[in-house]
């Protein structure tokens, strides 16, 4: 969450949802809740410098002024100094045995999980749920569960497994080589070769300012060059004097022509700025490139003193500028917006992107190409923390957003996602285990995907390829992933599907029966499935009069009238054809081997023919379709294993069944 905060600040005033730095986790005071510290995204900042935190003496412990501890807790918990309230919090807890009460367990927990420190707000949300689970506000057991997910515990209510999408390529990710110890994230394209991020390294020689939230130093912009195709960088350095101040700066954006910038910062003139409640917002400032250097930045219209405004995104053809902003008249908690750069330069009224991209959680870190808005969002059923989506946009009009799913997205933060033109390679950032910091940057590169499945739909007898078939992609839990409607020439497929995974591929046509098959695919290559279909009516034998099912498929198990499943499959057939001919009347007659009591093979023959009547009904067949249902025992075996006959175990099996007989069409 800290870092979410940091990346809002810059992204601040948004920030994100777990321990993403950004700049609205920045913003108050610094980092916004999407980077390193994902604190908080609004800024609740004292001008001053912070000062370092000096360990409570034995001697003050021996005093036992435990409420002094805590007095002092609670005033750096009011104003986000998380970090410094975790180490009181901890102190009092685990040192000078304090009650363990449900406000003082829940702000440690807190300010853990503010600061960064998931495994630590586990220890303290795991104590407050044993002892008050009942009285555990849902906001609180939202960031325990956070904890769960991210330290790999299981969750206390397991969500389901999000709807992800595949993409058009397999994806390799990289840590890259300039990450500090700090939180490093949002990444920008700038010019040919160049990078822009936010970081909160320290770069200082003597003395660096540091921000309450936790601990770390402010966020600033740096810039770095590409290195290779795999985009590493090399040579990070600060972006600009000119904008880059004592407090944060985070999340920029540049005009294509790369002569006009957009970034996010605290709220301040001389010193920090404060709404109504205190806070210090975020807000979006804009410079241009003169004379080979940024002029001071203004502040944009839209901005105010008493919401936070950041995480710009400029459109492809520099029209547009997204954002993210916690307004009232909002879904959630943070939005994303649009406005329209107008030629000289004003912006139109920010437009809310509508509920196919914004939830009732944190939307933040837009990035926008020419036919989809990638962003971040803590929504519910996603992999953990924040995870990137994309929308597709067609005319302004964007679809329901989708989880670009594993490896981009993990169980911690991933955000201020970045792709280039060629929507080959691009960038991101994440506080996943295994960095090197708090939030680090990754590079990735997408290769092309070639697993696929596709095929021809046939007629099994004539051959014929089929037109208008519906083809359906479903996963090995037999949920639906894809629907394809085979083209003029039969033709269906399924494209970027995951390696060695198994689907199963469903076939369906007005008249004729269904088709299903189970595939698998392999590693980057196509599989064929060639579905073939066929015809309702050929089951109806008019010259017996009958209709002609699988006598294998419809036997009864020995001294039973249970329906099997195989019998089950065969039996849907004719449900089929029952439902598209409503003039078709037949009649159910059933059978049973010469084992054992005629009457009492009587007596079973009749369960038999009315359980296969109730299983027709109860799939959609009209009952006046089904003139009879009648038993006839062992009057009417197929062979001559009658009493007495010595016969195989397979042929008496034959006697049990049942047959359709054709009244009318």
């Amino acid at each position: 969450m800290k870092r979410h905060i940091l990346l809002f600040l810059l992204l601040i005033s948004f920030g994100a949802m777990s321990q993403e730095a950004t700049l609205m986790d920045y913003a108050n005071e610094g980092p916004s809740t999407v980077a390193s510290s994902h604190a908080p995204y609004k800024i609740n900042v004292d001008s001053s410098e912070s000062k370092p935190f000096n360990d409570v003496a034995p001697s003050v412990i021996e005093k036992g002024i435990t409420e002094k501890l805590i007095a002092q807790g609670n005033a750096y918990y009011s104003k986000m100094w998380y970090a410094e309230a975790a180490r009181i919090f901890d102190l009092v807890l685990e040192q000078h045995g304090a009650e363990h009460s449900m406000e003082l367990l829940s702000k440690a927990g807190d300010s853990h999980y503010f600061s960064g420190n998931l495994e630590k707000a586990n220890k303290w949300y795991k104590q407050l749920y044993s002892r008050y689970a009942e009285k555990v506000p849902d906001d609180v057991q939202l960031r325990y569960n956070e904890t769960l997910k991210g330290t790999g515990r299981p969750q206390i209510t397991k969500p389901a497994n999000p709807t992800t999408w595949k993409g058009a390529s397999l994806t390799k990710i990289k840590n890259l080589s300039i990450n500090s110890p700090y939180s490093d994230f949002s990444p920008m394209f700038h010019k040919i070769s160049d990078l822009v991020f936010a970081s909160a390294r320290d770069t200082s020689f003597l003395t660096t300012r540091r921000y309450r939230w936790n601990n770390q130093p402010f966020l600033d912009l740096y810039v770095a060059q590409k290195k290779n195709d795999e985009g590493e960088l090399f040579g990070p350095k600060k972006f600009s004097r000119k904008i880059n101040t004592k407090y944060h700066e985070a999340s920029v954006a540049f005009t294509p022509d790369q002569k006009t910038i957009y970034f996010t910062r605290n709220n301040y003139g001389k010193k920090l700025k404060r709404g109504k409640e205190g806070v210090n917002h975020l807000k979006i400032y804009r410079s241009k490139w003169v004379d080979n250097e940024w002029t001071e930045a203004e502040e944009l219209p839209l901005n105010s003193e008493n919401y936070s405004t950041g995480h710009p995104a400029i459109s492809p053809d520099g029209k547009k500028m997204y954002f993210v902003s916690d307004r009232p008249g909002g879904y959630g908690e943070t939005d994303i917006y649009v406005v329209d750069i107008l030629e000289n330069g004003e912006l139109s009224e920010p437009e809310n992107l509508g509920r196919t991209v914004n939830t009732d959680a944190k939307e933040m870190f837009p990035y926008v190409t020419e036919d989809a808005l990638y962003f971040s969002s803590n929504r519910p059923m996603g992999l953990g923390g924040l995870d990137v989506y994309r929308s597709d946009v067609s005319n302004n009009i964007f679809s329901v957003a989708v989880n670009l799913g594993e490896p981009i997205n993990s169980i911690r933060d991933d955000f201020s996602y970045i792709i280039d033109a060629s929507g080959r390679q691009g960038y991101f950032a994440s506080n996943r285990k295994g960095g090197k910091g708090d939030d680090d940057i990754y590079s990735f590169v997408q290769t092309e995907n070639l697993n696929a499945i596709s095929g021809e739909v046939k007629d099994v007898q004539t051959g014929e390829l089929l037109e208008n078939a519906t083809v359906q992609l479903l996963d090995s839990e037999g949920t639906l992933l894809a629907e394809y409607s085979s083209n003029a020439v039969g033709g269906y497929i399924f494209p970027n599907l995951s390696p060695n995974t198994k689907y199963t591929i469903k076939t369906a046509k007005q008249g004729y029966f269904d088709d299903s098959r189970t595939t698998s695919t392999k590693t980057n290559e196509g599989i064929v499935v060639n579905p073939s279909l066929k015809v309702l009516n050929d089951i109806i034998d008019t010259e017996k009069n009958m209709v002609s099912l699988d006598p294998e498929a419809i036997h009864f198990d020995f001294d039973s009238f249970g329906i099997r499943y195989r019998a089950a499959q065969e039996l849907d057939k004719l449900v089929a054809v029952l439902k598209q001919h409503k003039n078709l009347v037949i009649k159910i007659e059933s059978h049973t081997d010469a084992i054992g009591n005629a009457a009492y093979n009587k007596y079973l023959s009749d369960k038999r023919a009315n359980s296969t009547k109730d299983y027709l009904i109860s799939k959609g067949v009209d009952s006046s379709q089904i003139e009879s249902a009648i038993g006839y025992g062992e009057e009417r075996l197929l062979n001559n294993c009658s009493d007495g006959q010595r016969c195989a175990p397979e042929k008496h099996r034959l006697n049990r069944r049942s047959e359709f007989i054709i009244v009318s069409q």
